[in-house]
């Protein structure tokens, strides 16, 4: 059996009981980084085996896990915040489990988009995920195709390239569109700027920027 196990944002509160019972009965702990989720392990007390499992090594190992996983042994995967597979690895073990018939039950939980959609005040009863935009290829050419989208849109971003988005953003979607940017959400210094793309680029071009970004952007109208 494989488990995803979605982790907290930010708040350790932010996990469920049954993500707790499910890290303490597992045979080893896939986690993105050791050393972040080791401090999550030891606030609960979870005394486990912990292997690393990422974007560099996942293509290596993946049928190394579902060989250990027919052997009998229990997996859970953990990422350094939020749900695996969304922007964070767990796709290609998820398929290596699909390809051999071994179980994989993914826990509801910590999601980083979902908080800051609702947030948003933007209509979210049609939306589109886009994660992370390349950083160089096909990056123009997706840009000009969600121009013409006319579902409110959500992109993560990374603090140093916040504000090169936002001028993209108004270069190709226009800077009277609506958006919200959501940063460190659950934690103590969570803001969510609101307004039009011109406006929210220029609250953020005067501070200084950290924490994870989840950017949520009107849909063309």
């Amino acid at each position: 059996m494989l488990y995803i196990v979605p982790t907290p944002l930010g708040n350790l509160k932010d996990i469920t009981l049954r993500s707790l019972e499910v890290l303490k009965s597992v045979d080893v702990i896939l986690a993105e980084d050791t050393r972040t989720s080791s401090k999550l392990l030891q606030h609960y007390n979870i005394s486990k085996p912990i292997s690393p499992y990422h974007q560099h090594n996942e293509h290596k190992i993946a049928s190394h896990i579902a060989d250990q996983l027919l052997a009998g042994k229990t997996f859970a995967l953990i990422t350094d915040a939020g749900t695996p597979g969304i922007s964070d690895p767990a796709f290609l073990l998820v398929r290596e489990c699909a390809k051999h018939n071994i179980k994989v039950e993914t826990l509801p939980g910590a999601t980083a988009f979902v908080p800051a959609l609702v947030n948003s005040g933007l209509p979210i009863t049609r939306f589109t995920f886009e994660g992370f935009l390349p950083l160089k290829k096909g990056r123009q050419t997706l840009l000009k195709r969600l121009a013409d989208e006319d579902r409110t849109m959500v992109f993560y971003e990374s603090p140093m390239r916040l504000v090169k988005t936002l001028t993209e953003f108004i270069e190709y979607f226009g800077a009277e569109r609506q958006c919200c940017v959501s940063r460190e959400l659950t934690k103590m210094f969570e803001e969510n700027k609101r307004g039009s793309l011109h406006e929210v680029c220029q609250h953020f071009s005067e501070k200084n920027v950290k924490g994870e970004i989840v950017i949520v952007v009107q849909g063309a109208p």
